[in-house]
């Protein structure tokens, strides 16, 4: 693990530990009915499954679990596969660049990494998806809009789908589907994503949980837009954000807090 994969990972960690620490009423039976959890990555510890791989998504699907989060990049011939990074060092300590090798050279140097369409055929229509657009280059832009298109035709916008950004500049490559398909991914620049997606009549904004506030709720229900935090991993960190209305609960532990909404929602003896 990288220096900043490993502290995001230890600041997510403490947050959440203190908020585990701290008491929350249990939501109304609609509240939990309703709650979309997502997995950030398929449910993957990168040692004996693999993030963004068929087998992490496969476990998900059958915990049950509402939603899946992934990247996609694209390869030197132009088709996109489901992957975070740039290059496989972090996860498949290979040196290999997504962006300078072909899909049949990619599947040399790994055969885990599935292409975007594997995704599709397989999970569409059975788990939401939400779907990463990484800055990067496009060599050709008109053509892989179009190989966006062609894919993800078969799918309804926002029923099935929503596509997510760090950058706001890349929703050109998607602008196929109703602006109302696309989230913003915040980091500490909430405020300005939050305005954006105001303006711009966005599906909504995403966030970690402490920088998405009650007052950023409000303003964005009332355009009717959905909002995201993550990285939810405790019971009460679970209850605190479905008591705040928070409509998608993006998580590492999404198989754990999916087990927590069943027993939750089981009848009472």
């Amino acid at each position: 693990m990288n220096m900043h994969f490993w502290l995001e990972d230890l600041f997510h960690r403490g947050v959440d530990l203190f908020y585990e620490k701290m008491p929350q009423s249990f939501p109304d039976t609609e509240k939990l009915k309703q709650c979309k959890i997502i997995s950030h990555r398929g449910e993957h510890d990168n040692k004996m499954v693999y993030e963004n791989t068929i087998p992490a998504f496969d476990r998900v699907y059958e915990a049950g679990v509402w939603g899946i989060e992934f990247d996609i990049r694209w390869t030197r011939d132009l088709q996109p596969v489901v992957f975070h990074d740039r290059d496989l060092q972090r996860v498949f300590k290979s040196d290999a660049e997504i962006s300078k090798v072909t899909l049949a050279e990619l599947k040399t140097h790994c055969k885990l990494i599935p292409t975007l369409s594997d995704v599709i055929q397989k999970y569409g229509k059975k788990m939401h998806f939400m779907v990463e657009i990484k800055k990067e280059a496009y060599p050709d832009p008109e053509y892989q809009k179009n190989v966006l298109r062609d894919l993800f035709h078969q799918l309804t916008p926002q029923v099935d789908f929503h596509f997510i950004t760090l950058n706001p500049e890349m929703f050109m490559f998607t602008n196929f589907v109703p602006s109302s398909t696309f989230v913003l991914s915040a980091r500490l620049n909430v405020k300005q994503l939050s305005d954006l997606a105001l303006i711009k009549s966005y599906g909504g904004i995403a966030g970690h949980y402490l920088l998405i506030n009650d007052n950023l709720l409000k303003k964005h229900h009332a355009q009717n837009q959905c909002l995201g935090t993550g990285y939810i991993r405790s019971k009460n960190s679970l209850l605190r954000e479905l008591n705040r209305g928070v409509e998608w609960i993006f998580s590492n532990h999404a198989i754990k807090l999916q087990s927590i909404c069943n027993s939750l929602l089981k009848p009472k003896p």
